[in-house]
């Protein structure tokens, strides 16, 4: 039996449970083992399959073992990893019980550019015995235009608001200090606060007074309507007579601004629109 074979066969748990904590370096018990085809939803869903999940009252490992070449593989990781934190947390179940999940991916032919033979992902996934980070491959980085492989895997913010000490030292902090404060300086000059802060100033009026606003947003869009349409008329006489007086499609645009194409069609029919 060959030790890919080993590894998957459910009657060798303790085996499977020794290189599992070899490698995460704390003591893996492994209660129940889904193999491949159970995991499986449907037929088409390949990227749904898996070697190895082992469950456990505090976290999932997922195991997968792949001999054939897959160049959008890290992307398959991804999806693995996802599917198994939707699949694994039922609906109405708060999201603490999300159990960590260790994703183990064994590979057996050439994943991105590194010499390391373990490596872990740290932002970057790092060799653990050279320290050196996994790169893309050449047709990796063209196809999904990415220069490192943490490009293509999700990347966490975590904003502390209340740790904010209200000094906007640049036009980020600008936004923390709106974020905590739903305040906006008028000094600040970060991108799309001038809409928060018309945003903002809406929000602060009386119903009475959003009624008002409302009302006069809403004429001012009839007028700009009405001029346009206006403008549309009077583009289309000037056509329509630059059409009588034997003028080109390219001349009558330039002259109205209307498309050449529509000045054809006003050529054919008078009353388009």
């Amino acid at each position: 039996m060959g030790s890919k074979k080993i590894l998957r066969h459910k009657a060798n748990f303790g085996i499977l449970a020794g290189f599992l904590s070899e490698l995460l370096m704390f003591d893996v018990t492994i209660e129940t083992i889904l193999e491949s085809e159970g995991n499986k939803q449907y037929e088409y869903d390949k990227y749904n399959r898996v070697d190895i999940l082992l469950h456990h009252p505090k976290r999932i490992v997922l195991v997968e073992i792949q001999n054939d070449p897959e160049k959008d593989y890290f992307q398959r990781m991804i999806y693995g990893v996802s599917k198994l934190v939707t699949e694994y947390i039922k609906e109405g179940e708060p999201y603490g019980t999300i159990k960590k999940i260790f994703s183990i991916n064994i590979v057996y032919f050439e994943l991105g550019q590194g010499k390391d033979y373990i490596y872990e992902y740290k932002g970057e996934f790092v060799g653990m015995h050279s320290g050196k980070v996994l790169l893309p491959t050449p047709s990796q980085k063209k196809a999904y235009n990415v220069e490192k492989v943490s490009d293509i895997f999700p990347k966490y913010y975590l904003l502390k608001i209340n740790n904010f000490d209200d000094n906007a030292k640049d036009t980020l902090d600008e936004w923390i200090y709106f974020l905590k404060n739903s305040e906006i300086k008028s000094e600040f000059k970060a991108k799309g606060l001038d809409e928060a802060r018309k945003k903002l100033r809406y929000e602060q009026l009386s119903d009475q007074d959003k009624q008002t606003y409302n009302r006069y947003q809403e004429n001012r869009r009839i007028e700009i309507s009405v001029t346009e349409t206006a403008i549309d008329i009077e583009r289309k006489q000037i056509a329509l007579k630059a059409i009588s007086e034997g003028l080109s499609n390219k001349t009558i645009s330039t002259i109205t601004g209307l498309s050449i194409e529509f000045v054809e069609i006003l050529r054919n029919d008078p009353t388009a629109e």
